[in-house]
């Protein structure tokens, strides 16, 4: 959180002093700068004062000019240059919601600090779009390497991706070369890529495209996908749904994580109960089909070598896999001594 010199509500009092009661009421409500820090629309103000939404907003712009011209605002100008070097010690561009939080806790002091920035002739204002989130910046040069890379760092990932905060933020400085040293830590990288829209974190603060549901994760499928992932290895279904109850604080039904899992191809069911994620290689199937698809692929094999080669794939108890292996139906034992499929 950080400390600032001067007292917000103190400031927006000297700034409007000089308004009208109408002006002065039409930008403490557009601005939310009343003791509930409630916005009101032009549409709001308008039906108070029995006037269009238009007249509301040439009232509103009004109001700003004159502040903008009066000897308070001169007279506050200080005010004006703490915010600008504030912004210049997160990175010179940073999200909105992330510069008010940073700021204050209390909603209507972030209502006058926007206010603020609405004014100061320093501040640039960029909008929400496609890409980023609302965002203020105090340089020019920055803000658009900042943007690029951005960009650049969304086009270079694949859907799947998963990445570490640290590998992540360390990518995302190799787009930034050009950048001033001062700005290249972590602490301002994280916050530049706060920015994004197209790339966010998961619960488990590994960052991806936000599209995917390993990161905007949509239910009891994408919880346990990120479980299975953290966990390395297979897990049985209880073990699943108590994952996901203790790490996301989510109480899961054991049948339905069970049913969830069933559904979804990035899960694959290795055993009874168990279950791995496809992504490790693990194959669908009875142990004899594993078994026979592995011959056909690899060519004939020990005992020993058909028992590692199948639990790579399949979650079986060796026992099984010996069981199958010896029905002479389906596999037989070459010349040397190999299994190979019947």
């Amino acid at each position: 959180m950080a400390t600032i010199s001067f007292k917000p509500k103190h400031v927006t009092k000297r700034l409007t002093s000089h308004l009208g009661e109408r002006a002065s009421d039409v930008v403490m409500n557009r601005f939310g700068l009343t003791l509930n820090g409630h916005r009101k629309t032009l549409e709001e103000i308008g039906k108070k004062y029995n006037i269009t939404r238009e007249r509301v907003r040439q009232v509103e712009e009004a109001s700003l000019h004159s502040i903008k011209k009066s000897d308070a605002y001169k007279a506050e100008q200080a005010v004006f240059d703490e915010l600008k070097a504030l912004i210049h010690t997160l990175g010179s561009i940073v999200a909105e919601h992330e510069l008010l939080s940073h700021i204050s806790k209390d909603k209507v002091t972030r209502n006058h600090v926007h206010f603020f920035l609405v004014l100061g002739d320093a501040f640039k204002k960029h909008r929400e779009d496609d890409h980023f989130h609302a965002r203020w910046s105090v340089d020019d040069e920055v803000s658009e390497k900042v943007h690029d890379s951005l960009k650049n760092l969304y086009a270079n990932l694949k859907d799947e991706d998963l990445i570490p905060e640290t590998e992540m933020i360390k990518k995302f400085l190799e787009h930034l070369k050009e950048v001033a040293d001062k700005y290249k830590n972590e602490e301002i990288a994280r916050r530049w890529l706060l920015m994004s829209k197209k790339i966010s974190k998961n619960p488990l603060g590994e960052w991806g495209k936000a599209s995917s549901p390993n990161v905007h994760t949509r239910g009891v499928k994408d919880y346990a996908y990120l479980v299975m992932r953290r966990h390395g290895s297979p897990m049985h279904f209880k073990e699943v749904a108590d994952a996901i109850s203790k790490i996301f604080g989510k109480k899961i039904n054991y049948a339905t994580c069970h049913n969830e899992l069933i559904k979804d191809l990035r899960f694959v069911l290795v055993g009874r109960g168990m279950y791995a994620l496809s992504e490790w290689g693990y194959k669908s199937g009875t142990a004899r089909e594993v078994i026979r698809e592995i011959l056909k692929k690899d060519g004939p094999m020990t005992k020993d070598q058909v028992v590692e080669k199948v639990m790579k794939e399949r979650y079986f108890k060796k026992n099984t896999i010996l069981v199958n292996l010896a029905n002479p139906k389906y596999f037989k034992k070459n010349a040397k001594g190999f299994y190979v499929a019947a």
